[in-house]
């Protein structure tokens, strides 16, 4: 059966594979998308096809946003600001748009009587877990602006349930990856960072000693939770979306192959990040399918994706990363 969905941010990284899946499985889609991190490159593959609807606006702009929403069966909310340096030093640009945002999603899937609603959380929530795995019963700890602003919005979603029943659901993503993932702007996400590394010829700025372990869980799988979560019937609840293991930094430079350097451990930062996957494998039956290895691999595939990203240094990243010392490492 095709349905009516709609993906704020669906010109961006997650929101794109999104996207692309929904109209794999014969639905209509209707991207809402300010672009200002989105781009329209990431949808070119199928920005023709006739199913496709590109709206260009603002999720917090509430009275041109409601109106998108009527009719919509599926509403996944991607649309946010990422990164953990810009949010420490625009605070109010990320409340502006993870909360208020989710706050005017959230309103007009209610006005809409929008049958699910699934919003993109991030398990950044959970700051320095004391449990690894880490449950969604974890302790919340949010270390930095961009980490509250995500669960701000979790909050609102989970609320909207309990008090207008709103039928909603919140995923927490460990650290998802894949092509199409961010290319430019303030230093973030380390495979962007690698990629363009190693496209240069330059050596890898590993961060500490490299062995901190990630839970690195490939964009398609994460694309597939989604469609499984607003095929579900469970609401008022979040999951955790993770891989099923937790790799080293040093696992990644050798699959990827190269020279290193290293730079400063950073503050805030969680030795160990990796998803207890139970509730969600229990309710859904979803699990990982990329084995990280194949993952790696499929991003090399696609690495000329970065040769316009910038190239970074020992020099360079000290300076991207300068207020993170500044304002967490105390």
């Amino acid at each position: 059966m095709s349905l009516q969905t709609l993906v704020t941010g669906g010109a961006g990284f997650i929101g794109s594979h999104l996207v692309e899946r929904l109209l794999q499985d014969g639905h209509r889609v209707r991207v809402v998308d300010n672009f200002s991190t989105g781009r329209r490159e990431n949808l070119a593959g199928f920005q023709d096809h006739p199913r496709l609807q590109v709206e260009q606006l603002d999720v917090a702009d509430f009275p041109r946003l409601r109106p998108h929403f009527e009719g919509v069966d599926w509403v996944f909310h991607l649309a946010g600001l990422a990164d953990i340096v810009p949010s420490i030093q625009h605070p109010l640009a990320y409340h502006a748009t993870n909360v208020d945002g989710t706050m005017a999603v959230a309103e007009a899937a209610r006005l809409a009587g929008v049958g699910r609603v699934v919003y993109a959380a991030s398990s950044t929530c959970y700051g320095l877990p004391d449990t690894v795995p880490t449950p969604e019963t974890a302790a919340i700890r949010p270390m930095y602006p961009y980490a509250l602003t995500k669960y701000l919005g979790e909050e609102i979603i989970l609320n909207w349930h309990k008090i207008y029943r709103l039928p909603a659901v919140s995923l927490r993503f460990f650290n998802v990856y894949g092509p199409r993932s961010r290319t430019t702007g303030t230093y973030g996400a380390v495979f962007g960072v690698f990629l363009a590394q190693k496209l240069a010829g330059k050596p890898f700025t590993v961060v500490g000693d490299g062995c901190q372990t990630r839970d690195f869980t490939y964009v398609t799988d994460v694309a597939d939770a989604l469609v499984r979560t607003a095929q579900g019937s469970d609401a008022g609840i979040a999951f955790n979306v993770g891989s099923g293991g937790s790799y080293s930094i040093n696992e990644l430079v050798r699959l990827l192959g190269g020279e290193v350097v290293h730079v400063p451990k950073r503050p805030g930062e969680p030795d160990c990040t990796f998803a207890d996957t139970r509730r969600i494998e229990q309710a859904l039956g979803w699990k990982a399918q990329v084995p990280f290895a194949d993952g790696v691999a499929r991003m090399l595939e696609h690495i000329e994706l970065w040769r316009s990203a910038p190239v970074w240094d020992v020099a360079s990243v000290a300076e991207a990363t300068r207020d993170w010392f500044k304002y967490l490492g105390k």
